[in-house]
């Protein structure tokens, strides 16, 4: 009888293996015919040849947009041209070490910006930086860390920009922010109060630079962020003493990251922590939104555990039902009170107050596959492909109904879904034909 039962144990559980192994070919084998993906990926690639600029309406290279299509970039564009790029970030740094958000050339600094930033190791560009934000010096290093494992030019890291190494001109970029944007109450960076991973303020009609109406705030996006950053340091830099002090630094930012922006109860990470004074309105639990960005980079920086990662992924597909948009490139949700940001945000499902960003969505796409849920994944991005075949397009983000709106020529998404589309077909090829 023993023995009657363990065969048929046995049998039970190999059957059970040959049929999830049978869906993951079947799931293979569907990815790999799908005609879509290629389509959007031919595309995307088409957009990103055209420049390293953000897309149609920007002039502008931006080193958080750059960080999500340098990939992609140096499938289609020359080594030494993405090289150059990037070290021209360098050329630009400031005298007290802070990185700008961007260039361009001199004759297209056209728009209404009264804080330039120039560079005498730069002469014929000019920099921009929105100084509510904090992701800008770990956008660049994200973006050095990426380059280097793609091509091997470790060789980078030693090149002299105005005398001073990019690792030495890295390294003051940490010392930036550690001297200027660290909280040390919390042991965590600081930015202004933006909606997620945003770079506008309610308090103002520009929203986009520090001043006496911000309100200093801590959220998980600059800190993973910040650990990404440094996980690709100690990926690519060949010393031993600096990466156990950059090992130590990330230890710190990811435990209390867990500590004091997880919120366990409601498997979520609250939207901030306000050292000063809050800008939230009394009788609104600004708890109750949703980061869906945010907590997307969290995965990347590996502070969820895959547990963990399932339950959010179920939070923001059912946020999505609940909102009535496109898909989990949904911003927030919900959204916060009508007329709480200035402009064009002060409207739900606007811009960054809701607004569905591939941008965004598509780098969840990429951490649901990076971490095994790629059945979910593939039915997930579905939105984003499918409206991209739609408009022949890239746009900036998408409102309520699916309208598209901003940039036509987004690369940013254009990026993440190239990425994406990179791993679906590089997970389906090593399972197609598994058997168990």
């Amino acid at each position: 009888m023993k023995k009657y039962t363990i065969c048929l144990l046995s049998f039970l559980v190999i059957g059970c293996h040959f049929e999830g192994k049978t869906q993951q070919q079947e799931l293979a084998a569907k990815i790999l015919a799908d005609t879509s993906l290629n389509t959007v990926d031919r595309l995307a690639k088409n957009v990103i040849k055209e420049g390293f600029n953000a897309g149609s309406g920007y002039s502008q290279i931006w080193a958080r947009d750059f960080n999500t299509l340098i990939e992609t970039s140096l499938d289609v564009q020359s080594k030494a041209d993405v090289r150059g790029a990037i070290l021209l970030f360098f050329a630009l740094q400031q005298k007290n070490d802070e990185m700008v958000d961007g260039y361009v050339i001199k004759k297209d600094f056209t728009w209404n910006d009264d804080t330039p930033y120039y560079s005498d190791a730069a002469p014929a560009h000019v920099g921009f930086k929105n100084t509510v934000e904090t992701d800008q010096e770990t956008s660049l290093i994200q973006l050095v860390g990426k380059y280097i494992q793609k091509t091997g030019d470790v060789g980078l890291l030693n090149e002299k920009v105005a005398g001073v190494t990019v690792l030495a001109r890295i390294e003051k970029m940490i010392d930036y922010l550690l001297r200027e944007r660290y909280n040390k109450q919390y042991g965590l960076l600081w930015g202004a109060m933006t909606a997620d991973w945003g770079d506008v303020q309610p308090n103002d009609t520009f929203g986009c630079d520090w001043n006496n109406l911000s309100n200093e705030a801590i959220d998980v996006y600059d800190n993973a962020m910040f650990i990404i950053a440094l996980q690709y340091l100690e990926k690519v830099v060949p010393d031993p003493a600096k990466v156990a002090q950059w090992k130590k630094l990330e230890k710190g930012i990811h435990d209390r990251v867990r500590k004091y922006l997880w919120d366990a109860k409601n498997q979520k990470f609250i939207p901030h922590i306000y050292p000063g004074k809050s800008p939230i309105p009394a009788g609104f639990d600004e708890n109750t939104i949703y980061y869906h960005g945010g907590t997307a980079i969290a995965i990347e920086a590996g502070l969820l555990s895959k547990k963990e990662i399932a339950t959010v992924n179920k939070q923001m597909v059912e946020n999505v039902k609940l909102s009535g948009m496109p898909s989990i490139g949904l911003t927030i949700y919900p959204t916060y009170p009508e007329g709480f940001f200035k402009g064009g945000m002060s409207k739900a499902y606007v811009y960054q107050n809701g607004g569905d960003w591939t941008w965004f969505g598509g780098r969840m796409i990429q951490q649901l596959i990076a971490n095994g849920f790629v059945k979910e994944a593939y039915e997930e991005v579905r939105p984003m492909i499918d409206r991209v075949v739609k408009n022949q397009g890239f746009y900036e983000w998408y409102g309520q109904g699916d309208v598209p709106s901003g940039s036509g020529k987004f690369k940013g998404s254009a990026g993440v879904l190239s990425k994406a589309i990179g791993q679906f077909k590089d997970w389906a090829a090593a399972n197609q034909k598994k058997t168990p």
